[in-house]
Formats: C-alpha cells, structure tokens, sequence
C-alpha cells in the first residue's frame, strides 16, 4: 500500500510559472536569440510585442545544434513526479511535440528515465497553448533534472514546468529559511462554486452579528454573483462609516484573489469574536464588502482544468465573451472632450460624469455581471476599493486609459494624469510596500522586465493602457477611489501555495483598508441641522469633486497637508473652511454648515421675466452694454462661482461691492422718505379720494412695488440677500433687470 501510495503521488510545482525558481537555476545546451534564452522557459510566459527587447515567449534553441536541453538545479534533494511542457507564446505554431527527461545529482553524469524496457519517450504539446502534464510511474528523487526535446513542430521552443517535492532535510538552511509556518486556522484549499457557496454560508452562520451574505445579481448561466458585508451593524449604512470594497474574479482563471477574500472572511470574523483589537476597530469602524467571484462562470471552466493545466485565457472571458474588467463604459472620452472645450468645470462637472443614454441597455454590450457591478456601486457611498487579479506582481493605479492632452502653444502633449495622483501613489505604496515580495523586483515582472522600477507600483496608462476599466469608471463616476492589485505571475497557483500566499497578502491586505480613514470626513447640513444629500465638496488645487451621500455624509482621501475645503449645494450659499490632515491615524473632522441662498427665487423671477438678459458692468467697461444672458436653468451659482471671468482682484472686487451696497442703501432710504411724505391735494368743488401707499406695517413688503423688491423677501436686508460674492464677479445693475 505505501508502494502504491509513493506511486500515487504527485507533488506540487516547484515554481517556474511563479519565479520561485530563479533565472539562475536554468542552464540550456544553446540559445537561438538572448530574447529566446532559459529565462523565458516558464509556464505561461508572455511575449512582448517588440521583437527588439529581451522579452521573448519561450526557450528556443540554436536550430544548428543537434543536441537540445534544458536544465533545472533545484538546489536540493527533490522528488520529481511530472513535468508540464507547453509551447510558444507566438504568432507562429511552435512547440515540441516528443520528449526524454533526465537526472542528476551532479550534474555531469545523466541518468534517463526508463519505463522498464527502454528510455521513457514522452509526447508533449499538439499546440503552441495548451499546457500539457506527464507524470513518472513513480517519484524520483535528485537534484537536477533534464529535459531532452526529441521532436518539435516549427522551431524547438518550449515552456515548461516541473512538479516536484523537496526532500525534508534538518541540516539544511536553504530549507528551513523557505519554510513557511502556520500562524492562522484557515481553510487554505481552492474552492468550486458550490464549496464556496457553503464556507460563505458558513462564515455567516459563525458570525450573524457582523457579516450579512447576499448576492449582487447573477452571471449569464445564472449563478450567483455572493457578497459578503462585515461592520458591526450590518444591513444599514451609519452616518459617517466609510464603506470599504475588495472585488475579486473579474477573470475565472484568476483564482488567487477569490480565495484570499475567502480567506479574508475567515480571519476577520474569527479575530473579531476573539477580541483583536486591530481587527474589532477596523470592523466597527467600517463597512467592509467582500465580493470573490465576479465571473463565475468563467472560474467554473478554469476551476475543471484545476491549476497549471489551464490556458492563459481559459476561463478570462464571461459565457458571452466579455472581460468584465474592461467593460464599463468609457466615460474618460467624454470628460477629457470637455477638457480640451474648456468646459469643466464651468459647464460640465468634474465628477460624476454622466453616462451616456443606451449605453446600459440590453443590447449585449455590456456584460449582464457589468450590469450588477454598476447598479452595486452607485447604490453604496464607497470610499475606497481594489480589484485583485493575477498574472503580475505589481499595484496598478488609475488612469487606465491613455490619451494624450491637447497640444498648447509649444508645450509637448503629455500622458493625461489623474488629479489625485499623489493620493492614487500613496495607496498604491500602502500596498505593495507591506506585501512580502511585491517590491523585490531584482528578478524582473513577470513577463518583462521590471515596470515599476523597484517601486511595486505602477500607473496602468503608463504600463498596459485599456479603456472602459472598473478603475476609471468608478473614479469618473462615483466617490470612489479603485485600484487593480495583482498578486502574482501565477494566476492559478497550486493548492499547497494558498498559506504562503496568504502570509504573504495578509497584511497589506488589513493595510490597505485602513487607508479608508485617511483624509477628511464630515456631514454638510443647513442651519436648522438637516443633512444635505448629493451636496458638492471640493478640495482648492484638485479638479476632482465628490458629494454627499443620503445623510449629507462624506469622505474625501486626502494626503497630510492643509487644505482649503467648499462645500456647495443648490439653493444654499457655499461655505469654505481650512481643513487640516495629519500624520496620525484616522480622518480629521470637517462639518459644513449651509444658508439659504436666494438662486431659486432669482430662478423664478428670471423665468417670469422670459429670462431677459442681465447686463453685467465691469469697472473697466462700464456703459459697454456687454451682456450676458442666462436662462432659468443657467443662472450661476455658487457650484459655479467662476463662470464669470474675474476683471479685477478679489479687493477691488469687494470694494465695488462695498460701494454699490452703500449706493442701493441711500436709494431706498430716498424711496422711503418720499413714499411717507406723500399728501392729498387741495379740496375742491369735487371730492377726490387718494391712495396712501402702504406703509412699513402693511402685510404687502414696502419694496414690492419697484424691481428690486422682486428678488428679496420680507424682513430681510436686500443688499446681504443676494450674495454677489458667490455668483457675479461684476457689479449686477439691478435697475437694467
């Protein structure tokens, strides 16, 4: 039984796909081009498009040789039980198609493996994609190994991987140094759909006070897209709780994310019932979402194949053919068209950038989980969120599409940059930096050479620029700030990888989080204390605004520094405070307080009025006749105080206010006057009976009767009403109305 047993057997692989193993632990007989050299012999490599660099999509040989092979050093005494071979990533159809394998513990004297009569022959590959396992009768135990390409199609390439288990040795360092040890009681195995299904519904069961398990909607077969909520009050959104988001499995093959999250669960709810106190703060303090499987139907494909046996697109696409990660609609092309008009912010607004009508209909453009994504995001007042994926090591920070500024004057055109790059890096860093491996690059990415120079970030426009991304819509769209997290060059990792990969996610993981508290948080009311919903709050120096959710609440992630903040909403007058952020943990406080405005009424008036033109005078035009019209529904408010160009500076500005205020002031003191000196005239023959006008007492307002009184109401002093300051940078001729 042990016999059958060993025979059995099949071990995990030793990482060539992962870069486990080193570049230097690969030697090969002859080399056709450095771009073909053993470096580019792991399981799924890709090619980069320029055929100069040194990023070819496989290992291929010098065809004038006549002996090939390729030599892995495993640094230790192994059991080697299979090998996996594929082709080349290349247009053309290159791969090896026969095989011998060979051992050695020296690595100069060779020993072929037999199948009991002769050396064994393996067949490889009939396709350049499709990876393609054979496993050994029984285990064999060196430290080197060998393959022997016997036959090929095209050009002798090849990528590969070897399974195998290292032989456990108390004297060795390199082993124990690579040992990793368990810390959590997790369940470190991958899970199917419905084994998914059950540990979340488990997870649930375990903790009923803290998590709330749902689902989004379902995918195009009809499976369930889960969630899982964590907070302390689940089920309800608490004024001033941020709301918090990990996504995972936008691509099915990309199976690494979905089981951290799933792991993700079971650490926070059984550290939460065990009193950490790290883990009960960031709970209680935030409303965390958890969303593992996105494309389910896709991680059903992949998850038959299982790990390391899948293409490198098996799986990637929903039922219908649609990367769900690239399928929002592009809302970068309409903002950065109003850009280059000088539109924004004046006309078009900065954020929350409409959608375009039809876009969202059901004519199978956009992905029915798409579709459940967008209607879960604008329902949320998210704060901050990533998406994690796979296939790269690297942090990757919007924007995710590329398009260059308009050309002004000489100035070159340039990358266009997100506004809250600064704060885009810096969460980017939160991540990568407390990640094990993720900033140890001196081995190169995955696929080319390093694109993050040593940082583990990178801005995606820069690196692989795509359009319509989750990234760009939810920043474009919503309060959100999202970034993609790949967590490594394996995108379906074995099983026996998932706790080192935890130990190595986990804390940057609860890092990243934590960054929701960062910046400045607060609720924008009216005097009598009444939340203001879908209020603006902007940020002096970034062109980028936010608003408030249905309880006047908001986040706005800010780096340390101070910061002056306005806070703006319609029919109200805007307010703008100093806002500082420190070093220490946690968002600062910053209420807004908002009066009435008189905009609705002016509103009204100009719709009574046809919305005749009102003349606007400047101090250096005066008697110009400039004018400038505006419908009801364009007068400019304080959302957009600059609408108007500003003639002088902000002094002389308040002056000529200060002067007209004085001039308005002593007119309706005269009016007043004459209006009480008013007489009946001498008795004649005929009895004439005259109309005293009303006085201050009277319930009709004394100002009803001339212009001036139509814009300001009762009991209030007209000149502080209408707020000049917060709309017109011209003096406004009331009398030309």
């Amino acid at each position: 039984k042990e016999r059958e047993k060993e025979k059995e057997k099949i071990c995990p692989p030793l990482g060539m796909e992962s870069h486990r193993i080193e570049n230097d632990q690969l030697l090969t007989s002859s080399v056709y081009q450095h771009r073909y050299g053993s470096h580019r012999a792991r399981l799924n490599i890709q090619a980069s498009g320029d055929e100069d660099d040194m990023n070819g999509g496989s290992w291929c040989a010098n065809p004038e040789e006549k002996v090939h092979w390729i030599e892995l050093d495993a640094r230790t005494l192994t059991e080697f039980t299979g090998v996996i071979t594929q082709g080349r990533d290349d247009p053309l159809d290159d791969y090896v198609s026969s095989y011998y394998v060979a051992f050695s513990n020296d690595s100069r004297e060779w020993t072929v493996l037999h199948d009991g009569y002769a050396e064994w022959l393996f067949f490889g590959n009939s396709d350049k994609n499709t990876p393609v396992l054979s496993q050994f009768m029984e285990p064999v135990v060196a430290r080197y190994i060998r393959i022997l390409p016997q036959s090929w199609n095209g050009t002798m390439c090849m990528r590969m991987e070897v399974l195998g288990c290292p032989v456990p040795d108390p004297l060795s360092q390199y082993h124990s140094r690579n040992e990793v040890t368990h810390r959590d009681d997790l369940d470190y195995t991958h899970h199917n759909y419905l084994d998914m299904e059950k540990l979340m519904k488990s997870i649930s069961d375990e903790c009923p006070n803290i998590t709330r398990f749902y689902s989004l909607g379902k995918s195009f077969k009809g499976l369930e897209i889960y969630a899982m909520e964590i907070t302390d009050n689940p089920g309800m959104h608490e004024t001033g709780e941020p709301e918090f988001r990990y996504t995972a499995g936008y691509h099915g093959n990309e199976a690494l994310g979905r089981e951290l999250l799933l792991m993700l669960m079971q650490y926070l709810c059984r550290e939460y019932k065990d009193g950490n106190p790290r883990v009960r703060h960031l709970v209680d303090e935030t409303r965390i979402y958890l969303v593992p499987s996105v494309n389910p139907d896709g991680h059903m494909k992949a998850f038959e194949k299982g790990s390391e046996l899948g293409s490198w697109t098996l799986g990637h696409w929903t039922e219908d053919g649609h990367d769900i990660f690239q399928n929002f609609p592009d809302l970068n092309n309409i903002l950065w068209d109003a850009e280059d008009k000088g539109m924004v912010p004046k006309l078009i607004s900065n954020h929350h950038v409409p959608i375009p009508e039809g876009i969202l209909s059901s004519n199978g453009s956009v992905a029915v989980e798409t579709l459940a994504l967008i209607s879960w995001m604008e329902s949320h007042p998210f704060v901050l969120g990533a998406n994690l994926q796979g296939g790269e090591r690297l942090v990757a920070y919007p924007f995710d599409m590329r398009r260059l500024t308009k050309e002004i004057s000489r100035r070159e055109p340039r990358i266009r940059v997100i506004e809250d790059q600064s704060m885009f890096r810096w969460l980017a860093i939160s991540y990568a930096s407390t990640h094990h491996t993720m900033t140890q690059t001196y081995q190169g990415g995955c696929h080319t050479d390093d694109p993050t120079g040593g940082m583990g970030i990178v801005n995606r426009a820069k690196w692989k620029p795509i359009p319509g991304s989750m990234n760009d819509f939810s920043y474009l769209r919503t309060n959100c700030f999202e970034l993609s997290i790949f967590l490594g060059c394996d995108k379906f990792p074995h099983q026996s990888e998932l706790l080192r990969e935890w130990e190595h996610n986990k804390e940057a993981l609860l890092t990243f989080m934590a960054q929701v508290h960062r910046g400045i948080k607060g609720v924008v009311r009216d005097k009598e204390g009444n939340p203001i919903s879908n209020a603006t709050v902007s940020v002096e120096g970034v062109n980028h605004d936010i608003r408030t959710g249905e309880s006047g609440d908001y986040w706005r992630l800010l780096n340390p520094g101070e910061y002056r903040v306005t806070a703006r909403a319609e029919g109200y007058s805007p307010f703008t405070r100093l806002c500082v952020v420190g070093f220490d943990p946690g968002a600062t406080l910053c209420n807004f307080d908002l009066n009435k405005s008189n905009w609705d009424r002016i509103k009204q008036i100009m719709a009574l009025h046809g919305n005749r033109p009102i003349r606007l005078l400047s101090s250096g035009n005066r008697g110009s006749g400039q004018r400038y019209t505006y419908s009801s529904n364009q007068i400019p408010n304080s959302k957009f105080s600059n609408q108007i160009p500003n003639g002088n500076g902000g002094d002389m500005r308040r002056a000529r206010l200060r002067r007209l205020r004085l001039m308005k002031i002593r007119r309706l003191r005269q009016q007043r006057l004459l209006a009480s000196k008013t007489t009946t005239p001498p008795t004649t023959t005929t009895t004439t009976t005259t109309t005293v006008p009303p006085t201050i007492e009277s319930t009709t307002p004394w100002y009803d009767s001339w212009p001036l009184g139509e814009i300001f109401e009762e009991n209030t002093t007209p000149p502080e009403v209408i707020e000049l300051t917060d709309a017109l940078d011209y003096n406004y001729k009331i009398d030309d109305y």
